[in-house]
């Protein structure tokens, strides 16, 4: 039976759709072989004063020609002419050659149960043959494109929270873990990334203790703030740990690991700041290396805080060939507590209202306030990072690690 579409153009139509399809012209294609050229009207003009223009094919393959960018609907006839035993196998092609386009499909009116299973494989919605007419054809296109549109963006959606939740899985499993069993030391650390929704940032840190005793701590910042500086950021912690527990310690270990950045950074202006401290088995002195870091922070027991002097470090993994990092060594004493921090600590704003950085000088009166309190451990480099970014005004723009490690002196 012919569809009963009029033929004159510009037919009004007193009902439409909320939502619309953004007020544009929309381009519906229609797939189906009718002797009488049912579908020649050109277009279709509604109230809103959207233009629904037709174009026909007769079959699948002429309608893969048509098929266009400027399509945004298909209605497909489940009644083409060679489907009795397949009368889904058109609809299912269409959906697979256009997965981004909304399609209905068009039915015959005894063809109910069809018709819900052409919904159910994908079509937006379906359309009797004998009750179809041009106000109802426009409508249901402008139905199935927005449909489309919401359908698809709902997917989107979906794609983006899981990537960011198995983004969050991965970035968790790479955090460290620190390996210090045997040890009489106390670890505490904490990690803001400067990127938004991130769990991870171009700060690393990492602490093992080796067979012979020694423990050894580390702490790094790769420049720059994106995805690739915290990868980059694993590979050096990893490979720090690797080399660490081969023996390597010193200039040899910051010697490699300047070959591993070269060899795994996207660009040659990329570098890393790394510090290392080695402690000694009873816990009373360290071996100190720099590559342009800031020096760690250190507090003995009954005495205020301050920076370990070091004023002959080597320069920042990356930057120069051949360069060599001198190891220092430094008396800890009985107990103490040692803080290792990268810039973003100290590269905040003194207050709201200031454009003065905070400075080694300033952290360090910082942290002799929060210990006079009576404040240490994890407690303390909360506090810690806390008020920085309060003075700041707001999130650092920059990644933030702090790692402490503390010996108590009187414990047998």
């Amino acid at each position: 039976m012919p569809v009963p579409v009029p033929r004159q153009r510009n037919i009004p139509v007193a009902e439409t759709a909320p939502g619309g399809a953004g007020g544009g012209d929309l381009t519906l294609l229609v797939i189906e072989d009718d002797p009488t050229g049912t579908f020649s009207v050109p277009e279709l003009l509604d109230a809103s004063g959207t233009r629904v223009r037709i174009r026909t094919a007769r079959n699948l393959t002429e309608a893969e020609r048509l098929l266009t960018d400027d399509v945004h609907c298909i209605l497909v006839d489940l009644a083409l002419p060679g489907r009795a035993q397949d009368a889904l196998g058109p609809l299912e092609h269409v959906l697979r050659l256009a997965p981004r386009h909304a399609v209905l499909a068009l039915t015959a009116s005894g063809d109910a149960e069809l018709a819900a299973e052409a919904v159910r494989v994908g079509a937006q919605d379906h359309l009797v043959r004998e009750e179809l007419d041009g106000r109802l054809l426009t409508r249901a296109v402008r139905y199935a494109v927005e449909r489309k549109r919401a359908d698809t963006a709902q997917v989107k959606l979906a794609e983006s929270r899981l990537r960011a939740q198995e983004n969050a899985r991965l970035e968790r499993g790479l955090l460290p873990t620190p390996l210090l069993e045997g040890s009489d030391l106390r670890f505490a650390a904490r990690y803001r990334p400067g990127r938004s929704r991130a769990l991870l940032g171009g700060d690393f840190y990492d602490t093992v203790r080796t067979p012979d005793g020694t423990v050894h701590a580390m702490i790094g910042d790769v420049c720059g703030h994106g995805p690739d500086e915290a990868a980059l950021g694993v590979e050096l912690r990893i490979a720090w740990r690797a080399l660490t527990f081969a023996g390597l310690c010193g200039d040899d270990l910051l010697s490699t690991l300047q070959q591993v950045l070269e060899h795994e950074r996207e660009s040659e202006e990329i570098f890393a700041t790394l510090c290392t401290v080695d402690i000694a088995p009873d816990g009373r002195r360290a071996g100190l290396c720099l590559a342009g870091h800031p020096t760690p922070l250190i507090t003995r027991h009954g005495r205020a805080a301050q920076l370990l002097p070091y004023d002959d470090g080597g320069p920042a993994l990356g930057l120069l060939p051949r360069a060599r990092w001198p190891r220092r060594q430094v008396e800890l004493g009985g107990s103490w507590s040692l803080m290792m921090y990268t810039d973003g600590l100290i590269e905040g704003r003194q207050g709201p209202d200031t454009k003065q950085r905070l400075g080694q000088d300033g952290m360090v009166a910082m942290i002799n306030r929060q210990l006079a309190t009576g404040l240490d451990g994890e407690d303390l480099l909360e506090a810690a990072v806390g008020e920085v970014r309060e003075l700041n005004g707001g999130e650092l723009t920059d990644d933030v690690a702090v790692l402490l490690l503390s010996r108590d002196g009187t414990r047998p």
